[in-house]
């Protein structure tokens, strides 16, 4: 187990240079009455293109820890940078995929694709090509002049991510963006959601409550306390079977119930500890 501190080397991303790091990073919310610490020294590197995992219990500040690294809030303390710069707003170099799609019921999948890029200002011609070249490599081509609504659930995420990634941003932010699903088409759409990110090469942040879903999709999962929220460990995911699984294929591995059996048990500690 890594101490909150610690950044456990990979095969590929140990040799690369850090993409994301929060050094001493705390957050406090200030009313009249009193202030609410939510993070405390926050201390953590991420490698490009490596997928981080995390989880912890309800209301310990997941979903505060993206919106750190996106920018849209500010450090109380402590500092956040990406690819070595300190972050000051929200960049292009980041992209968010929330729990809820927000599609646009009255815009077609196509042009849904290219909001993004729209806010941006990007060449739209440029967009516009890049959306339909994704929408056809994930399986989506044929539904281009077809509303959200004639889509299923799993279809709009995916959609959703697509849009995401027209944008080109080096980073993804994904705040439970399956949750919301049901457990097949949950296990269906995560798969193909780490496949998308591994091949665009992207680096990638998820939080989840579903433990199965962060082993399997991450090579590291992080876990944090109760508020104040810290890292209680990070873990390296590694298999015998090799590097290369799939969600799947690493659901079936056999060193898969060991993690899942150690994180259910820190994180029931922590829970056990609140009440």
């Amino acid at each position: 187990m890594a101490g909150h501190n610690e950044r456990l080397p990979t095969s590929d991303t140990a040799k690369q240079p850090d993409h994301i790091e929060l050094k001493r990073v705390g957050l406090s919310y200030f009313t009249p009455r009193q202030e609410t610490e939510a993070l405390r020294d926050i201390n953590l590197s991420i490698g490009k293109g490596e997928f981080l995992s995390i989880v912890g219990p309800s209301g310990c500040g997941k979903s505060t820890l993206l919106s750190l690294i996106s920018g849209m809030l500010k450090p109380t303390s402590g500092t956040v940078m990406i690819d070595g710069v300190e972050v000051s707003g929200t960049s292009p170099k980041v992209g968010y995929m929330l729990q809820h799609d927000h599609l646009f019921e009255w815009r077609d999948v196509l042009s849904n694709v290219t909001v993004g890029a729209e806010i941006r200002r990007m060449d739209r011609v440029k967009a516009r090509r890049k959306a339909v070249e994704l929408l056809e490599r994930y399986g989506l081509g044929e539904f281009v002049r077809h509303a959200p609504s004639q889509l299923s659930g799993g279809m709009r995420q995916r959609v959703a991510l697509i849009r995401t990634l027209v944008a080109e941003p080096d980073i993804l932010l994904l705040d439970e963006p399956f949750s919301a699903l049901d457990y097949q088409t949950r296990l269906t759409l995560s798969e193909e959601v780490f496949h998308i990110i591994k091949d665009q090469g992207k680096t990638a942040v998820l939080v989840t409550h579903d433990i199965s879903e962060a082993i399997s999709m991450a090579d590291r999962v992080m876990v944090m306390t109760k508020r104040p929220s810290t890292i209680s460990s990070v873990r390296e995911i590694r298999f015998d079977e090799g590097e290369q699984l799939s969600p799947w294929s690493k659901r079936q591995a056999g060193r898969y119930h060991d993690y899942f059996n150690a994180i259910w048990k820190e994180l029931e500690d922590h829970v056990v500890s609140v009440i």
